[in-house]
This record gives C-alpha cells, structure tokens and sequence, in this order.
C-alpha cells in the first residue's frame, strides 16, 4: 500500500482506506524488515558533464545528445548505461 493525500491505495487491487494518523504512529516493522529511508536512484547527470550522441527517446524532443553514466549491474558483470537529455531532462537507461 502507498499513501495518496489522505489515503491509502493497494497497489494490487486499488482499494483506498482513509488515512489513520494515530494508527500510524502506533505502526512498527517486524520480521526483518528495515526502515532506511527511501531507495537510492542514479540520476546520470550528477558530477557528469559529458555527453554522447544519442537521440531522446521522448516524443515532443528533437535532441540528440544526452548525459550518461555507466552502472553495474548488482550481482552480474553487465553494466546498464543511463542517459538524461541534455534538452528536456529525459531520463532512460539502455541495458
């Protein structure tokens, strides 16, 4: 379940449940589970200044350069390169 303004969404089915505060604050994690914040995401335009040809694959742009950075994949030896366009900020990644 995900939080949308006041409520509480099933990802699954989209049930929605008005948001209870106290029964939040009462909530823990159990088996296992961890709390650290929300997910690191590469961005490929952090600390990078160089760019490559490679067209934007949004519909409303025409640029052909983008920022990118090279990330491994965990656990294989592949890497997945990520691009930002240079132009309207367009994220993607090709594998």
């Amino acid at each position: 379940m995900h939080t949308e303004g006041e409520t509480w969404v099933c990802r699954s089915c989209e049930n929605e449940e008005p948001r209870d505060s106290q029964a939040e604050a009462a909530m823990e994690t159990r088996d296992g589970q961890r709390n650290d914040g929300p997910p690191a995401v590469a961005d490929a335009t952090q600390a990078s200044t160089e760019t490559m040809q490679e067209p934007c694959p949004a519909d409303d742009c025409d640029s052909d350069r983008a920022y990118y950075e090279m990330m491994p994949k965990p656990g294989g030896s592949y890497e997945v390169r990520l691009f930002t366009c240079v132009e309207c900020g367009h994220k993607w990644r090709e594998s």
